[in-house]
């Protein structure tokens, strides 16, 4: 399959080889379904956390003796049954993680490329190069591109002045291929990739590491 390549002006400059049988598979709306769910699922912490009478600070002593007080016997203050004391059943950090089998997560992600190919949201482009590092100049080099909303741009390899000049624009966010996953594709209005990603790709859709 051949794509066209634009450079930073928004000008046609020239044309790369995609092999779309790589990822020509049968769509499941199941499989994505559920590999999308656990990507996002996994992405969730729980914070939520009670202290139970061995964690609040406080009452090392037993407050009176054992014996011959007139009061009920205690061994701490920080029982549950005084003010200040722990929590009973304390709730803790709650673990969200689903594990999805590495040869469904594989089939999810060709899926996921093969819809950007067949809806026609994968644009190749040659890689940004701005004078400064500001953010006004990677935003007319987008402009060029026309990028919508939800885009997103892929790299070879991240540049960390590159990523500072561009972090503050909300409409595109910029990911390498190696983090890229059925999730943004599916997401993405609009992907913008550099040759040597699609390359990337290519070799990573060929491997088993997906």
């Amino acid at each position: 399959m051949e794509l066209k390549v634009i450079d930073n002006k928004g000008k046609e400059s020239g044309t790369v080889q995609f092999d779309e049988a790589l990822v020509q598979t049968k769509a499941s709306k199941t499989v994505l379904h559920e590999v999308v769910v656990s990507y996002l699922a996994n992405q969730r912490m729980g914070t939520h956390s009670a202290l139970t009478r061995s964690e609040v600070s406080g009452g090392g002593v037993k407050p009176w003796k054992q014996k011959h007080t007139g009061r009920a016997r205690a061994g701490s203050t920080r029982s549950p049954l005084w003010r200040h004391g722990g929590m009973i059943f304390a709730i803790k950090p709650r673990d969200y993680r689903q594990d999805i089998p590495k040869q469904k997560r594989k089939l999810a992600f060709k899926m996921a490329v093969n819809s950007l190919l067949s809806e026609n949201r994968l644009q190749v482009v040659e890689p940004v190069t701005i004078a400064e590092s500001k953010t006004k100049n990677v935003a007319q080099v987008y402009r060029k591109w026309q990028t919508p909303t939800d885009s997103l741009y892929v790299v070879e390899k991240m540049d960390p002045k590159f990523l500072r000049a561009s972090r503050n624009i909300k409409d595109v966010k910029v990911t390498t291929v190696e983090s890229l996953n059925t999730y943004e594709c599916m997401k993405a209005r609009r992907i913008f990739m550099t040759p040597t990603a699609v390359e990337q790709l290519t070799a990573r859709v060929k491997g088993s590491d997906l």
